[in-house]
This record gives C-alpha cells, structure tokens and sequence, in this order.
C-alpha cells in the first residue's frame, strides 16, 4: 500500500475529545502541564473513529497534530487503548509556537512531496481556511463545537 493516498487526520477535536482539560487553558494563568497531563484521560469521539476506519483500508494514515513531540508516548497509548489504525504520527516541536495553521501547512507540503493526499480532518477552523486556501482536499470535522479556548491554543498560543 506503499503508493496508496494519505488520508489525514488531526486528533483533539477529531478523534479526542479535549472538552474536559479546557477549564485549564480558559483563564490565566493557563496551566498547560495541567492541559497535557489529563490527555490520557480524553474521550474517544465516534464520529472521528468511524472516519478514521472508512479510510484506513485503502489509505495511508497520517496523524497531524499540534500536540507537542513530547506528548508522543501518551498519544500513542491512547490510540491503542481506542483500537485505532497505526499510521505515521507526525507531531509539533517542542519549542514550535506557529500557529496551528502555519504548523500544519509546513508538515503538509512535506508529506505532498511523498505521494498524493486524498483528505485531511481538522477541527480548526482556521487550518480548515488555510488549507482550502492552498487547495488542499480538507474537511472540517465539526462534531464538536469549537471552543474559544481551544481556538485560542491552537492559532495564538501554538500549544496544540
């Protein structure tokens, strides 16, 4: 399946539900070891699976997050104990602080170089813009309401 297209997918707010561990980065100071240390304890979001597996026979999986390198173990587990697919987990540098669209597009003209990219599941609205604006095949994943906090995270902080 070595030439078989990408299909790509974020993970908080698409197959993890982060809603739970927000309070901690909604008002300052924001806790992020807090925020990062209740990510094991995230609930799956059936909607986010049931995509993940539609794709994962036919395509090749790539996971694209925002959550920080170090998270890498915790991420991991956690898509074991939810029976998701393997794929290529491609997460942000530590000591990255772009916003998640910037991030995300960076990795994405990376992974283009390496076959074809048939779609990629995001959250944010923001990266959703971002991609379309660039012609990528992007899909909101809007199951979850986006919250301001989470928002603010992902495009100012550049935490996830």
């Amino acid at each position: 399946m070595s030439d078989a297209p990408f299909a790509v997918f974020d993970v908080d707010g698409v197959v993890a539900d982060v809603r739970h561990r927000l309070g901690h980065v909604a008002r300052r100071p924001k806790n992020w070891a807090a925020f990062f240390a209740a990510a094991d304890r995230d609930p799956p979001l059936p909607e986010g699976l049931e995509l993940v597996h539609r794709y994962a026979p036919d395509h090749r999986l790539v996971w694209l997050t925002g959550r920080p390198e170090w998270l890498r173990p915790v991420t991991e587990r956690w898509f074991a104990a939810q029976g998701l697919p393997a794929g290529r987990l491609l997460m942000r540098p530590d000591d990255d602080r772009r916003p998640a669209r910037d991030f995300k597009l960076g990795r994405l003209r990376r992974l283009a170089r390496d076959g074809v990219i048939a779609v990629i599941v995001d959250d944010d609205p923001a990266v959703v813009k971002r991609l379309r604006t660039e012609g990528l095949p992007v899909r909101l994943a809007d199951w979850v309401p986006y919250e301001r906090s989470l928002r603010q995270a992902q495009e100012r902080d550049g935490r996830t």
